[in-house]
């Protein structure tokens, strides 16, 4: 399966005892709403730190992975109700805390999507319990404040503000390009936009394979989906600010407003 998996390619491998279903909806919908059968909830609320949506603590993560009966071998597949963004952040996580990568997906677009075309259940799902435990990822793409500020201005870098046009005109990082990350989605499948679209509208914003990516949100929740998109296009130098612009202000980090100018 790819990074965005199609609904197809999920419905054929259900039931399959490596492959675990992760979703990530309050889990109020999970019960009331319905879910893919045989699929785990894990809230997002649940792998998120505070106000921040930071990431979780090491032991936390791998405590909240075994109790939904992820082995570090498996398959996940992860969605949500929201184009994919809260389910882009959990497989993030995942791969952060060393999870194979190439066993890491979203679901090409989310459950209303899937409903349209695919069963869905009520049925509880008491999933068997694992030891998962955290690794150390081979490649990770995480920045901090310091490597971010030393990185601003360079032209073999392009940094992205995944957020809305209007944040973005409050207040971003110098030189930053303003990219909403749901510019990428179709809203009529829910999923991603086609190849051929998406290559187009990163390529206006001058996000091209032969730079530097470095992607900053507010929380780190918009970046995660963006990130999973470019790495789907095959991008491979990419960095993921975590702290974002939230701990970018708190410790003084120069911004550019235009309601200034």
């Amino acid at each position: 399966m790819d990074i965005f998996a199609s609904d197809d390619a999920v419905a054929d491998r259900l039931g399959d005892d490596d492959l675990v279903v992760v979703d990530v909806r309050d889990g109020w919908e999970y019960d009331g709403i319905g879910h893919v059968p045989g699929a785990v909830s894990v809230p997002f609320d649940e792998f998120r730190v505070g106000d921040d949506g930071m990431l979780p603590d090491p032991d936390d993560w791998a405590a909240l992975l075994s109790a939904a009966g992820v082995d570090a071998g498996d398959d996940v597949v992860a969605y949500d109700d929201t184009h994919g963004v809260f389910a882009a952040r959990f497989v993030v996580t995942a791969e952060l805390y060393g999870h194979d990568p190439e066993r890491l997906h979203v679901l090409d677009g989310d459950y209303s999507s899937w409903s349209r075309e695919h069963a869905t259940s009520t049925d509880a799902v008491d999933p068997e319990p694992t030891d998962y435990a955290v690794a150390e990822p081979t490649d990770a793409p995480l920045v901090g404040f310091d490597e971010v500020e030393r990185l601003l201005g360079r032209d073999d870098v392009v940094v992205v503000d995944t957020r809305e046009p209007e944040e973005y005109a409050d207040a971003h990082l110098p030189g930053a390009v303003q990219l909403d990350w749901k510019e990428l989605v179709d809203t009529d499948t829910r999923g991603l936009k086609p190849r051929d679209a998406l290559e187009t509208i990163l390529a206006g914003a001058g996000v091209t394979p032969d730079r530097r990516v470095l992607l900053y949100c507010n929380t780190a929740r918009r970046i995660s989906h963006t990130y999973l998109v470019l790495r789907h296009l095959g991008y491979d130098d990419l960095l993921f600010y975590e702290g974002s612009l939230t701990e970018w202000t708190d410790r003084g980090g120069d911004v550019v407003s235009e309601r200034d100018e």
